[in-house]
């Protein structure tokens, strides 16, 4: 995501409806705001009630190699997930670096990456039990270079990760993605 010059925010809004018996899999690049640029996305999806979501939502500190480490302007993400008519899934998130220095060990600390992973429906019951049971299971080691925590949702799972590195990040999203593979006929990632 590039300044706009004007300082004129931008970003995205995505809807998405998921019919009857289907399988959406949501899984973008991560967002990367240059310095001094401001975004957001919303994105609703709403799901029959046997239709089944995976939806990744990342985004890395920017330009890091240029120092352009956590230097935007603002940040906002908003995930909203309905099935049938009820909201099972309401996420938001916001950093504006006019609330205080992001890179400030209590907000983005040493971490230069982070995502969630949402994995709900019939479809994916499966890999949502085996996220939580791995998850649940590995220790939480000190100052590790990745953090992960899981919980379950209604009919599915949510995993967050903190990452030191994007590349990191991207490895464990593509490991709890990897059951799809069957799913889909294809590697989604």
């Amino acid at each position: 995501v590039y300044r706009n010059p004007a300082e004129l925010p931008c970003g995205h809004a995505t809807c998405a409806t998921v019919g009857s018996g289907a399988t959406l899999v949501f899984a973008p690049d991560p967002v990367q705001a240059f310095a001094e640029a401001s975004y957001s996305q919303q994105q609703e999806f709403n799901l029959a009630p046997d239709a089944s979501l995976a939806l990744v939502d990342w985004f890395s500190s920017g330009r890091a190699a240029r120092g352009e480490r956590w230097a935007f302007a603002y940040f906002s993400s908003r995930n909203q997930v309905r099935v049938g008519d009820k909201t099972v899934f309401l996420d938001s998130l916001a950093l504006n670096a006019d609330d205080g220095d992001l890179v400030a060990q209590h907000r983005t600390g040493r971490f230069n990456c982070m995502g969630s992973l949402l994995l709900i429906g019939p479809k994916l019951r499966d890999a949502a039990q085996k996220l939580l049971s791995e998850v649940g299971a590995a220790p939480v080691l000190r100052q590790a270079a990745l953090v992960c925590s899981a919980s379950p949702i209604a009919d599915g799972a949510v995993l967050r990760i903190a990452g030191e590195h994007v590349e990191a990040v991207g490895r464990e999203l593509h490991k709890y993605l990897a059951p799809l593979n069957a799913l889909l006929g294809d590697d989604p990632w």
